[in-house]
């Protein structure tokens, strides 16, 4: 497992690869071993800044880009010394001979001396990094810098909620089952949890399982989806008859949300220009026993799919940063770049322009997004009314814009602005 999770975090570092697919297609390790595999790979990565400043501190020269895998052992040999339950001599000896499953093994005895002596100086070695901000946050020093610019106040406790692991929110298909039943249903399993006061459909599960051994899942009447993007659906102010569109729909969690809210909506249009994505989409509908109309294209081209017919309710959630779940998506913290934030902000500008049309007057255009910097939020829609004459901020929040932060209210950093066509 040790060699395998090294392998998959070389991948994510050295080739940019994004850790839960290549989690998912990795067939090195047996199905009742891979909850620990989870666990190294997503530690590595969340704890990676300040375990690769310890490296730095525990080498005396720094290893060759070719080195990767070798790095990456490092990395998950000191995460288990430092934030996992397993016996110090132990974490050591299997990471040692993890190098040689690793086919470095010529490495053991380096593997074997930096974590040895990591234990012998923990305490000086810990209290200098607290004074290093890339290590001390397990942050790069750009978002660092990016997340206190726009969060003067709370940026301390932001980054703190990113490295936290993140809760396990259920969505009650309220089609089939009541809440309160489905909460009875888990404590008849043995599972405990809680009913949330924020979010109508939202459980909050106190230890996260599998989602397949849920009671009912596999015949929809669960799913699992953070309590802030359940929202999304009340957000739209859904009615019989309705016709809507979900513009940036995989994997089709609030397009299934959509469907359960308000059984009686006129039509669902499911739209994603990725067509492996829109897969997962029809997958969740079908497990639900939800109906939409899927459609595979880009939704800045309404020319190639568009019927002409105005929509009642857009849903954009727009592509973004995604710096709102970096607690469950950790290598974010690695993948991202500068450059990807400016490319988010001209992307979701010319969504909004090219889905504002297709609005019909009266109607509602709900833009959200998984991310809390406000280039890509508030002002992102300060800008579009700007140059949009017939849209009206309407809520959800007051003055309009409703920003959550990582970890208020058990939640994921989200955004949400209601933006309504005058008639």
């Amino acid at each position: 497992m040790r060699a395998e999770a090294a392998r998959i975090n070389a991948g994510v570092v050295r080739d940019r690869l994004p850790a839960e697919s290549a989690l998912a297609a990795s067939a090195a390790v047996a199905e009742r071993d891979r909850s620990l595999l989870r666990a190294l790979l997503y530690g590595s990565l969340r704890w990676h800044h300040r375990l690769q400043w310890q490296i730095g501190e525990l080498l005396t020269r720094p290893l060759a880009r070719k080195d990767a895998e070798l790095a990456a052992l490092l990395r998950v040999g000191l995460l288990q010394l430092q934030a996992m339950r397993i016996p110090e001599h132990a974490a050591v000896s299997a990471t040692v001979e993890a190098s040689r499953l690793l086919g470095v093994g010529h490495a053991r005895g380096l593997v074997n001396a930096v974590l040895r002596r990591f234990l012998r100086e923990r305490d000086e070695l810990l209290g200098r990094g607290d004074l290093v901000e890339e290590a001390h946050f397990s942050h790069p020093a750009w978002l660092i810098a990016v997340i206190r610019g726009d969060w003067v106040e709370s940026w301390r406790r932001l980054l703190a909620a990113n490295n936290a692991p993140p809760p396990m929110w259920l969505r009650v298909n309220t089609r089939v089952m009541e809440r309160a039943r489905y909460l009875e249903r888990l404590r008849e399993c043995g599972i405990d949890a809680n009913a949330s006061s924020s979010v109508a459909s939202g459980i909050l599960v106190t230890e996260p399982c599998a989602a397949k051994s849920l009671p009912g899942y596999v015949s929809g009447e669960v799913s699992v989806q953070d309590g802030a993007a359940q929202l999304a659906a009340g957000f739209m102010n859904l009615g019989t008859g309705l016709r809507v569109l979900d513009a940036c729909a995989a994997p089709g969690g609030k397009t299934a949300h959509l469907l359960e809210s308000c059984p009686g909506l006129g039509a669902v249009i499911a739209l994603d220009r990725d067509a492996e994505r829109l897969d997962s989409v029809r997958e969740n509908l079908a497990r639900l026993g939800l109906e939409a109309t899927l459609v595979h294209a880009d939704a800045l081209a309404p020319r190639d799919w568009w019927d002409g017919r105005p929509f009642d309710r857009i849903l954009l959630d727009a592509p973004c940063s995604a710096l709102g779940v970096i607690r469950r998506h950790p290598d974010i913290k690695i993948l991202r770049t500068p450059d990807d934030l400016d490319r988010a902000v001209d992307l979701q500008a010319r969504l909004l322009d090219a889905l504002w049309p297709l609005l019909a007057p009266g109607g509602r255009l709900l833009y959200a997004t998984c991310t809390v910097l406000r280039r890509e939020n508030a002002e992102q829609i300060e800008r579009f009314l700007g140059r949009t004459a017939d849209a009206v901020l309407t809520g959800p929040g007051q003055p309009g814009h409703l920003q959550i932060l990582p970890g208020e209210a058990d939640m994921d950093g989200f955004y949400y602005a209601c933006l309504d066509k005058k008639p």
